[in-house]
């Protein structure tokens, strides 16, 4: 960054032009306030979605939800036509208890 900032420096000076410092700038002292402004009110927005977004998470959670009958066992649904090397059932299928 610095050897940017020389050879800026060194072509401004080439060139014959004046050049301001990179500290001093032309812009008005209310832009600052107003970019202050905007980042506090997008903090608080921030802050009321947070918080809406919670409140609407805890309610959808804690609401009842319906639970179905188990479905039939359809025959097509674990057709085997060889055993598994490691035996009949897969390897992430519950085995039912009868």
């Amino acid at each position: 960054m610095a050897t940017a900032m020389v050879r800026s420096v060194l072509r401004a000076a080439v060139r014959g032009g004046t050049r301001t410092p990179a500290s001093k700038r032309t812009f008005a002292s209310s832009a600052r306030h107003e970019d202050a402004y905007e980042a506090e009110k997008w903090e608080k927005i921030t802050y009321v979605g947070i918080a809406t977004c919670t409140i609407l998470a805890i309610y959808n959670l804690s609401r009842g939800h319906p639970h179905y009958e188990e479905p039939p066992p359809y025959p097509y649904l674990h057709i085997r036509n060889k055993e598994f090397p490691w035996g009949p059932d897969g390897l992430f299928e519950k085995k039912k208890k009868h």
